[in-house]
C-alpha cells in the first residue's frame, strides 16, 4: 500500500458541547465504530478508533469499498448495521468482532453493515488533510459516488436543520448532531469538532453492585434497574464513574442492603434481562462478572443519553441518590421515547 496519507491514522475527534453552535456544518452523529478505511487498488485497511486495523470483521464493507470508493483514497467514517425495526443495532455490531472466520462470514451475510462516509483524507495522490473541511466535503459530494453499501452522511449548513436531525434522528437510533468549521484541516487525535448529544435523567432503582478491579473494598459499578409492567425488576445499565475514595466509601454504606440472591429479582430464579451470579464478559473471557446483590430499596437519579432496546445505550451518569423516591415508583413509564425515525430516511437526507 502506497498512498499520500498512510495507516495508522488516529481520527479527528469532537468534544461535548451544550447546544448546536452556530454557523457551522452540521452532520448527524452515528452510532457505530470509527473507522478510517484506507484503499490502494486491491488493498483496503479498515482502522478502528484505537487504530487497530478491522477489515476482518466486516468483509462486506471491504467489498463494498472495492466496489464504490476510487482506487487510491482515504476516507473517514462510521460502520454501522442497521436493524431489523428500521434504525441502527449496536448489540448486532459489537458482536461483529468475534475470533472465528467463519462466524465473521456467516455474521457479514446475516447483520451486513454499512460504511457511512464523513470526511476524505486523501484522493488518488492528494494529500488533503491540510484543506479545509469545506473543500474536503465538495470533494466528497463532486467526486464520489456512493451506492451499495457505503454511503455520504447528510450534511447541512442550515442550524434549523440541524435541530431537527437532532429531534428526529434518534428515533433511528443516532447519537445527536456534529458540528464542524468549514475552515478547520483535519487534525488527527483532536478534539476539533462539537458533538451535542441526547442527555436525560432517570430515576433507577440500585439491585447490585460489581466489586472494583483493585479488590473488594471499593465499587467498582452501581447496577440500575427499572421495573417493566408485569412486576420485573429489568436490569438496563450501570453507574461507573466514581473517585477511588467514594468508591471505598460506597462499600460501607451500602453493606446495609446486601442480600443473598434467595429472594432477589435477579435471583436464580428471575427471569428477562438480569446479571446474573458468575457471569463473563463476552469481550474477555476471564473477566468475572458476579455482582453483590442489594435489596432494591435505593434509588439514584443518572443522567442517560439514549435507550437501546430496553437498555441505556451507554454508561450512565450518577446524579444524585433521591432517599425520597419510592423504588416502586422506578419504572419505564418515567423515560422519553424518542419517535420512531427510519434509517433509510436519515440516508436519503443529504
Amino acid at each position: 500500500m502506497d498512498l499520500p496519507v498512510m495507516p495508522p491514522v488516529d481520527p479527528m475527534l469532537a468534544k461535548a458541547v451544550a447546544s448546536i453552535p452556530v454557523g457551522q456544518r452540521y452532520e448527524p452523529k452515528w452510532d457505530g465504530f470509527r473507522a478510517i478505511l484506507f484503499r490502494d487498488g486491491d488493498e483496503v485497511e479498515v482502522g478502528s478508533r484505537s487504530t487497530k486495523p478491522m477489515q476482518r470483521y466486516f468483509p462486506e464493507v471491504v467489498e463494498a469499498a472495492l466496489a464504490h470508493l476510487p482506487a487510491r483514497c482515504v476516507v473517514d467514517g462510521e460502520i454501522v448495521v442497521p436493524g431489523v425495526a428500521g434504525g441502527l443495532d449496536f448489540e448486532a455490531l459489537q458482536v461483529r468482532v468475534h475470533p472465528a472466520a467463519s462466524r465473521v462470514q456467516l455474521l457479514a451475510r446475516q447483520t451486513p453493515a454499512l460504511l457511512v462516509v464523513f470526511d476524505v483524507l486523501a484522493l488518488g495522490d492528494d494529500d488533503l488533510t491540510g484543506r479545509p473541511f469545506a473543500e474536503r466535503r465538495a470533494i466528497l459530494d463532486d467526486t464520489i459516488g456512493f451506492t451499495g453499501s457505503v454511503y455520504l452522511t447528510p450534511s447541512t449548513h442550515d442550524e434549523a436543520l440541524a435541530g431537527q436531525w437532532f429531534a428526529q434522528f434518534e428515533g433511528a437510533g443516532l447519537d445527536g448532531v456534529i458540528a464542524k468549521r468549514p475552515g478547520d484541516h483535519y487534525q488527527p487525535g483532536k478534539r476539533v469538532m462539537a458533538k451535542i448529544k441526547h442527555e436525560r435523567t432517570a430515576d433507577c432503582v440500585v439491585a447490585g453492585y460489581r466489586p472494583h478491579v483493585s479488590g473488594p473494598d471499593a465499587v467498582g459499578s452501581l447496577l440500575l434497574g427499572l421495573w417493566t409492567d408485569d412486576g420485573t425488576l429489568a436490569a438496563v445499565g450501570v453507574a461507573a464513574s466514581f473517585p477511588m475514595a467514594r468508591r471505598r466509601e460506597l462499600v460501607t454504606e451500602l453493606a446495609p442492603y446486601v442480600s443473598g440472591l434467595a429472594g432477589h429479582p435477579w435471583g436464580r430464579d428471575a427471569t428477562g434481562r438480569t446479571p446474573r451470579e458468575g457471569e463473563t464478559s463476552r469481550w474477555n473471557a476471564g473477566k468475572d462478572l458476579s455482582f453483590v446483590p442489594l435489596r432494591p430499596e435505593l434509588v439514584v437519579e443518572v443522567a442517560y443519553d439514549h435507550l437501546e432496546g430496553d437498555r441505556f445505550r451507554h454508561t450512565t451518569q450518577l446524579r444524585r441518590w433521591r432517599p425520597d423516591r419510592d423504588p416502586a415508583s422506578c419504572t419505564y413509564a418515567q423515560l422519553e421515547e424518542p419517535v420512531r425515525f427510519a434509517l433509510a430516511d436519515v440516508l436519503a437526507a443529504r
